[in-house]
């Protein structure tokens, strides 16, 4: 779908390029804050040179001159960022062409037509002739921060971390799967194809370039350079990101025909993919077993899951405003460890939490929201009302239908209530569908600590709750 302005179809433009456009024309600055700056500019890899073979320099000017560093593989993420999407100049490429043709867009102070303009021709300009301006436009964003400039393989990304044929296959949901890669685990999602996966429309690249920009945002919570005030592990690191293009490798294929053959896999083979199929590749520490999964011994690990998973998500939203949106009992990984004490840092408050050996890892921010501090970043729940159908008596199902009644279905906006609707539902889970050694005063307490949640905001205000009280210390041991 596009808008129509003189004569010239204006496609759809990704939630980067539409803030981009909104600020300008509101007179702001339109480049990246400092918290984004930071995400762009943090390489996961080695970065790989912008320009590739053939790429004739002297072609991109400035408004003076050429530039002889623009093929210098020596720009910043943030450079790339720039030159991709606000530069004065764009290069347009055709497929096959030898030729660069150039197209000047006027990005200064001159007005809000000029800039319409601008963002019309760079939206227009496509990577190939299969490929619309949509599609250029988010695809490009996303090779950006994942520091690439053009796709890689999936063969390429795994042999980073492993020998191929060790791979194995973990997990899958509906838009992807999971393999283990040495210590490292892949997830596979595809994008922008035209051919169904498990019955549903692939992800674009938009989509996943928010996920994307989220998951370097949260990783900033590991205090490697992030927030001082605000700071934690439990959230899952990603570390690396990957665009690749291309079928599946034979070890990936017997990885997931192995997988198949033992619990029988719900998914389409990925055989099926067509040979310029577009996939994204997080790579992600391994946390664990999945709450569903894992066997939890007694009340002291339930105790320490549950103030884990509050004080993380209370950081979480003290910088970012961060909410989930999705916290199943699939998305919360549990391990054990040897240290019994884990540091968290809330509004410039050091906190030390025991944690009887246990360690979570959330994942998956799909339908998560957060305020980066340059965007707000979010999935509109409202286009997929199937999310609110499910069965009445399913506790996952009844907790998305809870969230939509306190957002409104305004899922733009913050609405910290629902990391609380989470707890609660964590809550249930562990009273209904989890086995582990306790007493009824245990369950007592776990139904109070549920029908207190109904009074507060936030994970912040849970954390105060007196269920906690003694799972606190006052430094570590």
């Amino acid at each position: 779908m596009g808008v129509q302005n003189d004569d010239i179809v204006l496609p759809h433009l990704s939630s980067v390029l539409n803030k981009w456009l909104i600020a300008k024309k509101l007179n702001y600055s339109y480049g990246p804050s400092g918290s984004l700056s930071k995400i762009l500019e943090t390489p996961a890899m080695p970065m790989e040179p912008i320009c590739g073979d053939g790429f004739d320099a002297s072609t991109v000017k400035t408004p003076e001159k050429a530039s002889p560093q623009v093929c210098s593989g020596l720009h910043s993420v943030q450079d790339r960022f720039n030159s991709n999407f606000m530069n004065k100049d764009v290069v347009e490429r055709q497929t096959g062409s030898q030729k660069s043709n150039e197209v000047s867009l006027t990005t200064g102070d001159e007005g809000c037509e000029d800039i319409d303009v601008a963002i019309k021709k760079l939206s227009l300009t496509s990577r190939s002739a299969s490929l619309g301006g949509d599609h250029w436009d988010s695809f490009s964003a996303l090779l950006t921060v994942c520091e690439q400039s053009a796709p890689s393989t999936l063969l390429d990304v795994f042999s980073k971390y492993c020998d191929p044929e060790s791979i194995v296959k973990i997990g899958e949901g509906t838009y992807g799967e999971a393999f283990r890669a040495g210590k490292t685990v892949c997830k596979i999602v595809p994008i922008d194809g035209d051919l169904l996966v498990n019955g549903e429309v692939q992800k674009r690249s938009g989509e996943l370039l928010e996920e994307a920009i989220l998951s370097r945002t949260l990783n900033h919570l590991r205090g490697d350079g992030g927030h001082v005030n605000n700071s934690c592990t439990s959230f899952i690191e990603t570390l690396d990101l990957r665009v690749c293009q291309g079928p599946y490798d034979a070890a990936l294929i017997q990885a997931w025909e192995d997988w198949d053959e033992k619990h029988g896999s719900e998914n389409d083979h990925p055989r099926e993919f067509p040979e310029k199929q577009c996939y994204v590749v997080f790579v992600l520490e391994h946390g664990g077993k999945d709450l569903e999964s894992f066997v939890l011994l007694n009340f002291d690990e339930v105790r320490s899951l549950l103030v884990q998973v509050t004080v993380a998500l209370a950081v979480a939203e003290a910088a970012y405003e961060f909410e989930h949106r999705d916290l199943h009992w699939g998305n919360i990984l549990l391990s054990r460890k040897d240290s019994d004490m884990l540091q968290f840092t809330l509004e410039g408050k050091n906190m030390f939490v025991r944690t009887f050996g246990l360690s979570i890892s959330i994942i998956d921010f799909t339908l998560s929201r957060i305020n980066t501090g340059e965007a707000i970043l979010f999935l509109d729940l409202s286009s997929d009302p199937e999310l609110f159908k499910g069965p009445k008596g399913d506790k996952q199902s009844n907790t998305y239908r809870k969230m939509k009644e306190i957002t409104e279905d305004f899922w733009e906006g913050s609405f910290p209530k629902t990391n609380v609707l989470w707890l609660q539902y964590l809550v249930d889970i562990l009273l209904l569908k989890k086995s582990f050694k306790r007493t009824s005063k245990d369950e007592r307490e776990l139904r109070s600590l549920k029908k207190r949640m109904d009074n507060y905001g936030s994970a912040k205000e849970a954390t105060s709750d007196p269920f906690f009280t003694d799972m606190f210390v006052d430094h570590a041991i």
